[in-house]
């Protein structure tokens, strides 16, 4: 009885609207058109925005149950460029550094701006060893304490740079990182110390070296989920096959990365937070 009284007055409501509405003009149509238009415009933005959201939830998901959390070094651990530094050390900085900021732009490959900017610096092991005793690196506020949580919970810390594996191999000591989990590019050099290259087998040294080096640890240690943090081109191409990016703008801003990242954060300890509330 219910049910047809209810269907009985929603009849009425519609014959009793069709009736007062009457002949519709055709400017109330182009109104009412606009209005459907802008209708579609909303939904459209809002349904982005709703997906943007759910994206960003279920990254979150993954940095928390991760198995592995792969940084960048430079411009993400420690706050400068490496081969930046070794390069005013050597006295080439400006020509260097230009370089340094196409490459993590992406509008060079990584082993072709590598290549040319040792070829410009042409760096001694003992002026190598002389950067990392009188200028160390210096770590980004925030690092210490997250991989420090980040072993709390047991998950596995790799440092996978660019960069170079004496300095490197530095920063993982301040960190209570095992040389182990450090895939870095390796400098080559001569018995009387002079350069000699960089051993152009390590996958760091190209673009897309990072990926693979993600690809060999879910391999190698059968992790499941991966995370991988930093601040330029060759870290975000490396997801996947990570299972999640982090853009990190806290020492430099790469315009691409900010732009495309689903997550970007600016300092370690929004991570630290995440890892907190649950």
């Amino acid at each position: 009885l219910l049910k047809r009284s209810c269907s009985m007055a929603a009849r009425s409501l519609l014959i009793a609207l069709s009736r007062a509405r009457g002949p519709r003009r055709m400017s109330q149509r182009r109104v009412q058109g606009g209005d459907l238009q802008n209708d579609r415009i909303l939904f459209s933005h809002n349904r982005k925005v709703c997906s943007k959201m759910s994206s960003l939830m279920e990254l979150k998901e993954i940095f928390h149950n991760a198995d592995a959390v792969c940084f960048d070094v430079d411009s993400t651990v420690i706050r400068e460029e490496g081969i930046d530094e070794l390069a005013k050390f050597c006295g080439v900085g400006d020509a260097v550094a230009e370089m340094t900021r196409r490459a993590m732009g992406g509008s060079v490959t990584f082993k072709a701006a590598l290549t040319a900017r040792l070829g410009l610096i042409r760096p001694s092991y003992e002026q190598v060893q002389k950067l990392i005793s009188e200028h160390p690196p210096q770590l980004t506020p925030g690092i210490r304490e997250l991989v420090s949580r980040l072993h709390q919970r047991s998950v596995q810390v790799f440092l996978v740079s660019g960069g170079f594996q004496s300095i490197v191999d530095h920063v993982a000591g301040q960190l209570n990182i095992p040389t182990a989990n450090v895939y870095a590019n390796r400098l080559k050099f001569y018995f009387n110390g002079e350069y000699a290259g960089f051993d152009e087998t390590q996958p760091t040294a190209e673009s897309g070296g990072k990926g693979k080096v993600i690809s060999y640890l879910k391999e190698q240690f059968q992790f499941k989920k991966v995370v991988m943090i930093g601040d330029g081109a060759t870290d975000m191409e490396a997801c996947p096959p990570a299972d999640c990016f982090i853009g990190f703008g806290g020492n430099v801003v790469r315009k691409q990365v900010k732009e495309k990242a689903k997550w970007y954060i600016t300092h370690f300890d929004e991570l630290l937070k995440e890892l907190e509330e649950r």
